[in-house]
């Protein structure tokens, strides 16, 4: 048996080198995740009411 001959024209061959020549860049997992706040911080809400514990619980 002989093997068969698998032989692409010049253009093709380089093309797919080039394309599929080497592997992509590596993509570190830090760039891959993007944090944000769910919520815009409201400076009044989160201010300490001495009297807001007692409308939670006592109501």
């Amino acid at each position: 048996m002989t093997p068969e001959k698998n032989e692409l024209p010049d253009g093709t061959e380089t093309g797919r080198r080039a394309r599929f020549g080497r592997l992509p860049e590596r993509i570190r997992p830090e760039d891959m995740v993007e944090e944000t706040p769910a919520t815009v911080p409201d400076p009044a809400r989160d201010t300490y009411s001495s009297d807001e514990w007692l409308a939670r619980t006592c109501l």
